[in-house]
Protein backbone atom coordinates (compact mmCIF):
# COMPACT_ATOMS: atom_id res chain seq x y z
CA UNK A 1 0.00 0.00 0.00
CA UNK A 2 1.20 4.01 -0.98
CA UNK A 3 3.33 4.82 2.24
CA UNK A 4 -0.04 7.32 4.20
CA UNK A 5 2.80 10.25 4.36
CA UNK A 6 3.22 9.92 0.28
CA UNK A 7 -0.43 9.82 0.07
CA UNK A 8 -1.63 13.04 1.54
CA UNK A 9 1.92 15.00 -0.21
CA UNK A 10 0.32 13.97 -3.27
CA UNK A 11 -3.64 14.38 -2.76
CA UNK A 12 -2.51 17.83 -1.47
CA UNK A 13 -0.03 18.73 -4.58
CA UNK A 14 -2.90 17.39 -7.03
CA UNK A 15 -5.62 19.49 -5.32
CA UNK A 16 -3.89 22.88 -5.65
CA UNK A 17 -2.11 22.19 -9.31
CA UNK A 18 -5.98 20.91 -10.69
CA UNK A 19 -7.73 23.58 -8.65
CA UNK A 20 -5.06 26.43 -9.69
CA UNK A 21 -4.76 25.93 -13.32
CA UNK A 22 -9.04 25.70 -13.68
CA UNK A 23 -9.03 28.96 -11.60
CA UNK A 24 -6.33 30.95 -14.17
CA UNK A 25 -7.44 29.21 -16.86
CA UNK A 26 -4.44 26.85 -17.85
CA UNK A 27 -6.23 24.45 -19.36
CA UNK A 28 -5.91 23.53 -23.51
CA UNK A 29 -8.56 22.62 -25.81
CA UNK A 30 -9.15 19.72 -28.64
CA UNK A 31 -8.21 21.57 -31.58
CA UNK A 32 -8.72 18.80 -34.09
CA UNK A 33 -11.46 19.19 -37.02
CA UNK A 34 -11.46 15.23 -37.81
CA UNK A 35 -15.33 14.21 -39.13
CA UNK A 36 -16.62 11.27 -37.96
CA UNK A 37 -19.07 10.29 -40.94
CA UNK A 38 -20.08 6.82 -41.27
CA UNK A 39 -17.91 5.95 -37.81
CA UNK A 40 -19.67 4.52 -34.66
CA UNK A 41 -19.03 5.99 -31.39
CA UNK A 42 -19.54 4.10 -27.99
CA UNK A 43 -19.14 6.08 -24.29
CA UNK A 44 -19.84 4.92 -21.63
CA UNK A 45 -21.99 6.81 -18.66
CA UNK A 46 -23.18 9.87 -21.07
CA UNK A 47 -26.26 11.04 -19.63
CA UNK A 48 -24.64 13.79 -17.76
CA UNK A 49 -21.29 15.38 -16.93
CA UNK A 50 -17.85 15.53 -19.48
CA UNK A 51 -19.43 11.97 -21.06
CA UNK A 52 -23.13 13.81 -22.38
CA UNK A 53 -20.45 16.74 -23.33
CA UNK A 54 -18.65 14.19 -25.10
CA UNK A 55 -21.39 12.38 -27.28
CA UNK A 56 -22.99 15.94 -27.94
CA UNK A 57 -19.26 16.74 -29.81
CA UNK A 58 -19.32 13.24 -31.43
CA UNK A 59 -22.73 14.14 -32.87
CA UNK A 60 -21.43 17.89 -34.26
CA UNK A 61 -19.19 15.47 -35.97
CA UNK A 62 -21.59 13.54 -37.79
CA UNK A 63 -20.84 10.32 -36.07
CA UNK A 64 -23.46 7.57 -35.06
CA UNK A 65 -23.37 7.83 -31.55
CA UNK A 66 -24.27 5.00 -28.69
CA UNK A 67 -24.54 5.70 -25.19
CA UNK A 68 -24.76 2.90 -22.24
CA UNK A 69 -26.13 4.09 -19.35
CA UNK A 70 -27.92 2.37 -15.99
CA UNK A 71 -30.65 5.04 -15.90
CA UNK A 72 -32.41 4.53 -19.22
CA UNK A 73 -34.64 7.56 -18.59
CA UNK A 74 -31.98 9.89 -17.72
CA UNK A 75 -30.00 8.98 -20.50
CA UNK A 76 -33.21 9.81 -22.96
CA UNK A 77 -33.66 13.06 -20.94
CA UNK A 78 -29.94 13.66 -22.30
CA UNK A 79 -30.63 12.72 -25.49
CA UNK A 80 -33.63 14.59 -25.88
CA UNK A 81 -31.40 17.79 -24.89
CA UNK A 82 -28.53 16.78 -27.46
CA UNK A 83 -31.13 16.42 -30.48
CA UNK A 84 -32.23 20.17 -29.41
CA UNK A 85 -28.88 21.68 -30.14
CA UNK A 86 -27.96 19.35 -33.01
CA UNK A 87 -31.47 18.56 -34.39
CA UNK A 88 -29.21 15.80 -36.91
CA UNK A 89 -28.15 13.99 -34.01
CA UNK A 90 -27.53 10.24 -34.77
CA UNK A 91 -27.73 9.06 -31.00
CA UNK A 92 -29.18 6.19 -29.21
CA UNK A 93 -29.47 4.91 -25.75
CA UNK A 94 -29.01 1.63 -24.48
CA UNK A 95 -28.90 0.07 -20.69
CA UNK A 96 -25.88 -0.23 -19.26
CA UNK A 97 -24.87 -1.19 -16.04
CA UNK A 98 -21.04 -1.46 -15.22
CA UNK A 99 -21.48 -2.92 -12.03
CA UNK A 100 -23.30 -5.61 -13.28
CA UNK A 101 -21.05 -8.09 -15.47
CA UNK A 102 -24.44 -9.45 -16.88
CA UNK A 103 -25.34 -6.24 -18.09
CA UNK A 104 -22.15 -5.76 -19.75
CA UNK A 105 -22.43 -9.14 -21.50
CA UNK A 106 -26.15 -8.12 -22.61
CA UNK A 107 -25.19 -4.41 -23.67
CA UNK A 108 -22.31 -5.87 -25.80
CA UNK A 109 -24.21 -8.70 -27.26
CA UNK A 110 -27.38 -5.87 -28.04
CA UNK A 111 -24.82 -4.13 -29.29
CA UNK A 112 -23.16 -6.63 -31.46
CA UNK A 113 -26.37 -6.94 -32.92
CA UNK A 114 -26.95 -3.60 -34.44
CA UNK A 115 -23.24 -2.79 -35.46
CA UNK A 116 -20.91 -5.10 -37.62
CA UNK A 117 -17.87 -1.94 -36.50
CA UNK A 118 -17.03 0.26 -33.76
CA UNK A 119 -14.65 3.13 -34.35
CA UNK A 120 -14.71 4.86 -31.52
CA UNK A 121 -14.66 3.48 -27.59
CA UNK A 122 -14.82 5.38 -24.96
CA UNK A 123 -15.04 3.94 -21.25
CA UNK A 124 -15.76 7.03 -19.66
CA UNK A 125 -18.51 6.05 -16.57
CA UNK A 126 -17.41 5.84 -12.96
CA UNK A 127 -17.92 6.26 -9.71
CA UNK A 128 -16.00 7.92 -6.90
CA UNK A 129 -15.28 8.14 -3.45
CA UNK A 130 -18.12 6.29 -2.68
CA UNK A 131 -19.05 4.03 0.95
CA UNK A 132 -17.26 0.51 1.22
CA UNK A 133 -19.67 -0.90 -1.12
CA UNK A 134 -20.34 -3.79 -3.43
CA UNK A 135 -21.07 -4.54 -6.91
CA UNK A 136 -24.04 -7.33 -7.27
CA UNK A 137 -21.07 -9.98 -8.15
CA UNK A 138 -19.27 -8.83 -4.94
CA UNK A 139 -16.35 -6.79 -5.75
CA UNK A 140 -15.35 -3.65 -4.35
CA UNK A 141 -17.77 -0.94 -6.00
CA UNK A 142 -15.11 1.34 -7.30
CA UNK A 143 -13.13 -1.49 -8.47
CA UNK A 144 -15.49 -3.62 -9.87
CA UNK A 145 -17.47 -0.60 -11.90
CA UNK A 146 -14.35 1.75 -12.59
CA UNK A 147 -12.09 -1.35 -13.87
CA UNK A 148 -13.71 -4.70 -14.23
CA UNK A 149 -16.55 -3.30 -15.93
CA UNK A 150 -15.17 -1.51 -18.38
CA UNK A 151 -12.26 -4.24 -18.66
CA UNK A 152 -15.15 -6.79 -19.67
CA UNK A 153 -16.77 -4.44 -21.78
CA UNK A 154 -13.55 -3.88 -24.24
CA UNK A 155 -12.96 -7.10 -24.40
CA UNK A 156 -16.48 -8.08 -25.86
CA UNK A 157 -16.19 -5.26 -28.28
CA UNK A 158 -12.76 -5.64 -29.34
CA UNK A 159 -14.01 -8.24 -32.13
CA UNK A 160 -15.94 -5.41 -33.64
CA UNK A 161 -13.28 -2.75 -32.99
CA UNK A 162 -11.00 -4.80 -34.85
CA UNK A 163 -12.99 -4.53 -37.86
CA UNK A 164 -12.71 -0.56 -37.80
CA UNK A 165 -10.09 0.72 -40.46
CA UNK A 166 -8.22 2.90 -37.84
CA UNK A 167 -10.14 2.06 -34.09
CA UNK A 168 -9.18 4.13 -30.91
CA UNK A 169 -10.10 3.03 -26.91
CA UNK A 170 -10.14 5.78 -24.49
CA UNK A 171 -9.99 4.97 -20.75
CA UNK A 172 -10.95 7.86 -18.93
CA UNK A 173 -8.66 7.70 -15.55
CA UNK A 174 -7.94 10.42 -13.53
CA UNK A 175 -4.87 12.50 -12.08
CA UNK A 176 -6.29 10.03 -8.49
CA UNK A 177 -4.18 7.33 -10.33
CA UNK A 178 -1.11 8.77 -8.09
CA UNK A 179 -3.27 8.17 -5.30
CA UNK A 180 -3.26 4.55 -5.81
CA UNK A 181 -1.49 1.42 -5.50
CA UNK A 182 -2.65 -1.96 -7.15
CA UNK A 183 -3.05 -4.57 -3.78
CA UNK A 184 -2.79 -8.14 -5.77
CA UNK A 185 -2.87 -9.82 -2.33
CA UNK A 186 -6.50 -7.82 -1.46
CA UNK A 187 -7.46 -6.26 -4.46
CA UNK A 188 -11.15 -5.57 -2.65
CA UNK A 189 -9.64 -3.73 0.42
CA UNK A 190 -11.20 -6.30 2.53
CA UNK A 191 -10.48 -6.60 6.18
CA UNK A 192 -10.72 -3.00 7.34
CA UNK A 193 -8.02 -1.73 4.32
CA UNK A 194 -10.90 -0.11 2.65
CA UNK A 195 -10.94 3.93 2.39
CA UNK A 196 -12.97 5.68 -0.33
CA UNK A 197 -10.26 7.54 -1.91
CA UNK A 198 -7.81 4.28 -1.80
CA UNK A 199 -10.01 2.43 -3.38
CA UNK A 200 -10.44 5.06 -6.49
CA UNK A 201 -7.16 5.46 -6.51
CA UNK A 202 -6.70 1.80 -6.97
CA UNK A 203 -9.26 1.80 -9.74
CA UNK A 204 -7.66 4.77 -11.87
CA UNK A 205 -4.44 3.65 -11.51
CA UNK A 206 -5.97 0.12 -12.97
CA UNK A 207 -7.83 1.85 -15.72
CA UNK A 208 -3.61 3.67 -16.66
CA UNK A 209 -1.85 0.04 -16.27
CA UNK A 210 -5.27 -1.35 -18.02
CA UNK A 211 -4.28 0.59 -21.12
CA UNK A 212 -0.65 0.07 -21.33
CA UNK A 213 -1.07 -3.70 -20.71
CA UNK A 214 -3.71 -3.82 -23.80
CA UNK A 215 -1.94 -1.64 -26.04
CA UNK A 216 1.11 -4.12 -25.68
CA UNK A 217 -1.01 -6.97 -26.13
CA UNK A 218 -2.50 -5.65 -29.61
CA UNK A 219 0.99 -4.47 -30.59
CA UNK A 220 2.15 -8.14 -29.84
CA UNK A 221 -0.65 -10.16 -31.74
CA UNK A 222 0.09 -7.48 -34.81
CA UNK A 223 -2.98 -5.45 -34.13
CA UNK A 224 -2.69 -2.36 -35.82
CA UNK A 225 -5.48 -0.69 -36.47
CA UNK A 226 -6.59 0.09 -32.64
CA UNK A 227 -4.45 2.58 -30.55
CA UNK A 228 -5.27 2.85 -26.62
CA UNK A 229 -5.29 6.10 -24.65
CA UNK A 230 -5.86 7.14 -20.76
CA UNK A 231 -6.36 10.16 -19.37
CA UNK A 232 -6.95 12.98 -16.67
CA UNK A 233 -9.83 14.87 -17.71
CA UNK A 234 -8.85 17.16 -14.82
CA UNK A 235 -11.69 18.67 -11.93
CA UNK A 236 -15.42 19.18 -13.37
CA UNK A 237 -18.44 20.19 -12.19
CA UNK A 238 -20.17 17.24 -12.08
CA UNK A 239 -21.81 14.69 -9.72
CA UNK A 240 -19.31 12.42 -9.85
CA UNK A 241 -17.95 13.73 -6.26
CA UNK A 242 -21.52 13.43 -4.59
CA UNK A 243 -20.03 11.12 -2.12
CA UNK A 244 -17.56 12.74 -1.24
CA UNK A 245 -17.26 15.75 1.31
CA UNK A 246 -15.79 18.16 -1.69
CA UNK A 247 -19.36 18.40 -2.93
CA UNK A 248 -21.46 19.91 0.54
CA UNK A 249 -22.14 22.43 2.16
CA UNK A 250 -21.55 26.17 1.28
CA UNK A 251 -17.64 25.42 1.10
CA UNK A 252 -17.82 22.86 -0.98
CA UNK A 253 -20.13 24.86 -3.43
CA UNK A 254 -17.56 27.70 -3.54
CA UNK A 255 -15.01 25.75 -4.07
CA UNK A 256 -16.79 23.61 -7.22
CA UNK A 257 -17.71 27.27 -8.53
CA UNK A 258 -14.30 28.63 -8.45
CA UNK A 259 -12.10 26.20 -9.18
CA UNK A 260 -14.16 23.11 -11.24
CA UNK A 261 -14.62 23.21 -15.08
CA UNK A 262 -17.74 23.21 -16.61
CA UNK A 263 -18.42 19.83 -18.34
CA UNK A 264 -17.70 21.52 -22.15
CA UNK A 265 -13.87 22.36 -21.00
CA UNK A 266 -13.77 19.06 -18.72
CA UNK A 267 -14.28 16.92 -22.12
CA UNK A 268 -11.26 18.64 -24.29
CA UNK A 269 -8.98 15.83 -22.78
CA UNK A 270 -11.30 12.77 -23.61
CA UNK A 271 -11.73 15.04 -27.30
CA UNK A 272 -7.99 15.06 -27.96
CA UNK A 273 -7.65 10.99 -27.26
CA UNK A 274 -10.56 10.73 -29.31
CA UNK A 275 -9.76 12.39 -32.47
CA UNK A 276 -6.05 14.32 -32.51
CA UNK A 277 -4.37 13.06 -36.10
CA UNK A 278 -0.91 13.48 -33.85
CA UNK A 279 -1.79 10.97 -31.80
CA UNK A 280 -2.82 8.27 -34.61
CA UNK A 281 0.73 6.39 -33.98
CA UNK A 282 0.73 6.68 -30.24
CA UNK A 283 -0.96 4.39 -28.11
CA UNK A 284 -0.72 2.84 -24.54
CA UNK A 285 0.41 6.10 -22.96
CA UNK A 286 -1.69 8.94 -20.78
CA UNK A 287 -2.87 12.17 -21.38
CA UNK A 288 -3.40 15.32 -19.39
CA UNK A 289 -4.58 18.84 -19.89
CA UNK A 290 -4.26 17.66 -24.07
CA UNK A 291 -0.92 16.27 -23.83
CA UNK A 292 1.25 13.25 -23.55
CA UNK A 293 2.59 12.94 -19.96
CA UNK A 294 6.32 11.85 -19.55
CA UNK A 295 6.84 11.67 -16.50
CA UNK A 296 5.07 9.18 -14.43
CA UNK A 297 4.92 7.74 -11.27
CA UNK A 298 6.17 4.30 -10.83
CA UNK A 299 3.29 2.69 -10.01
CA UNK A 300 1.52 4.06 -13.32
CA UNK A 301 4.56 2.20 -15.41
CA UNK A 302 4.94 -1.09 -14.10
CA UNK A 303 4.18 -3.22 -16.30
CA UNK A 304 4.94 -6.46 -14.32
CA UNK A 305 1.93 -5.50 -12.15
CA UNK A 306 -0.01 -4.58 -15.46
CA UNK A 307 0.54 -7.94 -16.74
CA UNK A 308 -0.47 -9.50 -13.28
CA UNK A 309 -3.53 -7.40 -12.97
CA UNK A 310 -4.59 -8.35 -16.65
CA UNK A 311 -4.68 -12.36 -15.43
CA UNK A 312 -6.64 -11.55 -12.55
CA UNK A 313 -9.08 -9.37 -14.11
CA UNK A 314 -9.52 -12.36 -16.41
CA UNK A 315 -9.95 -14.40 -13.67
CA UNK A 316 -12.71 -12.30 -11.91
CA UNK A 317 -14.64 -11.58 -14.97
CA UNK A 318 -14.47 -15.11 -16.27
CA UNK A 319 -13.47 -14.16 -19.89
CA UNK A 320 -14.29 -15.83 -22.39
CA UNK A 321 -11.67 -17.77 -23.93
CA UNK A 322 -12.20 -16.90 -27.55
CA UNK A 323 -12.12 -13.24 -26.21
CA UNK A 324 -8.29 -13.63 -24.66
CA UNK A 325 -5.38 -12.08 -26.08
Amino acid sequence: MLNPILFVYRMIRLTFYEFLSNFFGFRRIAKSKRQLPGKVVVITGANTGIGKETAFQMTLRKAKVYIGCRDVKKAETAVAQIKALNPGADIHVLRLDLSSLKSVRMFAKELSSLESTIDILINNAGVMACPEWQTEDGFEMQFGTNHLGHFLLTMHLLPLIKRSSNARIVNVSSCGHQLGDINLNNIMLRNGAYSPMIAYGQSKLANVLFTRELARRLTSTNVNNVNVYSLNPGAIQTDLARHSDMSKGSVGKFIQRYFFMKPCMGSQTTLYCSLDEQLDNESGFYYNNCRRVTSMVSTATDDHTARKLWDLSVDLVGLEKHLEI
